[in-house]
């Protein structure tokens, strides 16, 4: 998924480049050539910029470092850019100066579509690495208050009931209810939503299908079809099948 992101986000930028660059030209084909040479130049500078120097040097606070090293990276894609220029004058011009495309030949205008391309990427990934860190801290608070709170309230039979997650076998939704079978008691019947009940549950309750949760410390054996718990077994839907088998692989290593 990444990589296909990563994919779409440059061929976007290779489509808005040749615009910028045929805006001016009578056609697209050249524009498009030219950029195919510039392109390399920018993803090399945007990927060297954002993940080696950024994390290496800005987030560690090395500012000096980290502004030093921005010059030589300037620099160099500079140069670069020299080159892909000095190419198309050859390749694309057939060395006739008056062939070349108007844009290509300003060479500061160059260096800024270069730098706000790479700008424009690390916008994008600074802000994706915010909503994920905002994500991870959001999941590491609701399992604090888990911890916090280890007592299961659910009202059932018009009564609040407490129950010690560790004493639940497993959860069965039955369409509008919520079965919550009880180690020590008879079950528990309640008008709770099995997803909201989920929200509640340790990081020890498993999804095994949209109608049961298991407590993995109540797991007998299992396959990759089905779990036991106790002498029943429950099945394991495709939805959930590989992250059921991978939390119990590692709950349970060989």
């Amino acid at each position: 998924m990444k990589v296909l992101a990563h994919t779409l986000f440059w061929l976007l930028v290779i489509a808005l480049l040749t615009l910028i660059f045929g805006s001016s030209y009578s056609n697209y084909s050249e524009p498009f050539l030219f950029v195919g040479m510039l392109i390399p130049v920018v993803i090399g500078t945007a990927y060297f910029f954002n993940h080696y120097l950024v994390p290496r040097y800005l987030f560690k606070k090395k500012i000096a470092k980290f502004v030093l090293y921005s010059c030589y990276l300037l620099v160099v894609s500079l140069y670069m850019e020299m080159l892909v220029v000095t190419a198309a004058f050859t390749l694309l011009a057939h060395y006739r100066y008056d062939n070349m495309l108007p844009l290509a030949t300003d060479f500061p205008v160059l260096a800024i579509i270069l730098y706000c391309m790479v700008l424009l990427y690390s916008f994008i990934s600074l802000a994706r690495q915010l909503i994920i860190n905002q994500q991870k801290t959001r999941d590491w608070q609701d399992e604090k208050r888990k911890q916090e709170n280890p007592v299961l309230l659910v009202r059932a039979q018009r009564k609040v009931n407490r129950i010690l997650p560790d004493d639940i076998d497993y959860l069965e939704s039955l369409g509008d209810y919520v079965k919550i079978h009880i180690a020590s008691s008879a079950p528990i019947t309640t008008k709770e939503k099995i997803s909201k009940l989920a929200t509640t549950l340790p990081d020890s309750f498993l999804r095994i299908h949209r109608s049961y949760i298991v407590n993995a410390d109540k797991v007998l054996s299992y396959t990759k079809e089905q779990i036991q718990v106790k002498e029943i077994n429950l099945p394991i839907s495709r939805t959930y099948k590989k992250s059921v088998i991978n939390a119990l692989s590692r709950h349970y290593p060989k």
